[in-house]
């Protein structure tokens, strides 16, 4: 009896928790269906009593600043960025965890020390490096700026080394296996859900990026979602029916990522507890 009241409590908790982090949102997208002058009425109209919706997702993705270009500029540098930073990171990591080469142990240390160094020191260095090998301005490079990850390698790293070396060694001993077979073959399908979480974070990591963005790209046209969210507010301040329906339309597809990917971050956590 008494668990049952603990759990109870638990769950109430738990409920109003997830309201008080659900309730921004959901002003939010109110607010982004609403005409300009029922923004800011009280009690609050969670439900409006007149819609705009469509002429506020109009002026936002077709007007003077049309979303639909930045979106696409969002979405091909953050799957680029995803795929190429996957592959690189789970090589790496396989690299580290199961291939025997000399002083293995303090290269990944040196990795791993490169962390600790603030994005922003670098900034200069590859801003110079950018300008002078022509990749300044352009997606290409920001998609090579994310493309190795020392946290994707580490993270990763980890569940490699999870799977029992007896599965190399058979591969090696009774296929004929080499280090690339085995890795595409027996190591990566393993650990396939602590992949789609990493991949799913990097994304997120990559459409929410503003600094990178602000930095190395000059042309209107080449804007991320994060830079035109930020440009569109300067210009539509006064108007929150604007701004709210683009803060919508900016975080509807990690949304959709999430809802989508939810299952492969739950198995990678389950994975995570499982030991070789």
């Amino acid at each position: 009896m008494t668990l049952n009241i603990k759990k109870l409590v638990s769950t109430i908790v738990l409920l109003f928790c997830s309201i008080a982090f659900l309730l921004p949102f959901i002003w939010m997208l109110s607010t982004s269906l609403k005409i300009e002058a029922d923004v800011f009425k009280f009690p609050i109209e969670w439900i409006p009593s007149r819609w705009n919706a469509v002429e506020n997702y109009k002026e936002v993705w077709f007007g003077e600043h049309p979303f639909y270009l930045y979106y696409w500029n969002s979405i091909k540098v953050a799957v680029l960025t995803t795929a190429l930073s996957v592959v690189v990171s789970s090589l790496a990591a396989y690299g580290f965890s199961k291939v025997r080469f000399p002083a293995a142990g303090w290269l990944f240390i040196i990795v791993l020390a490169t962390y600790m160094v603030p994005p922003q020191a670098s900034l200069v260095p590859q801003f110079i490096l950018y300008r002078f090998i022509g990749l300044f301005d352009s997606h290409l490079g920001l998609i090579l700026l994310g493309s190795f990850s020392v946290l994707g390698t580490f993270m990763l790293r980890q569940f490699f080394m999870g799977i029992h070396q007896d599965f190399i060694d058979a591969a090696k001993i009774d296929g004929g296996a080499g280090h690339w077979r085995i890795f595409w073959k027996i190591a990566l399908p393993i650990v396939r859900p602590a992949v789609a979480t990493y991949a799913i974070l990097r994304f997120i990591w990559t459409w929410n990026d503003y600094q990178n963005p602000l930095i190395f790209l000059r042309t209107d046209a080449l804007y991320t979602i994060q830079l035109a969210m930020q440009k569109f507010t300067t210009i539509n301040g006064s108007f929150y029916t604007l701004i709210m329906a683009a803060a919508v339309s900016a975080i509807l597809p990690l949304l959709i990522v999430f809802i989508l990917g939810q299952k492969h971050v739950i198995d990678g956590i389950a994975l995570g507890g499982v030991k070789g």
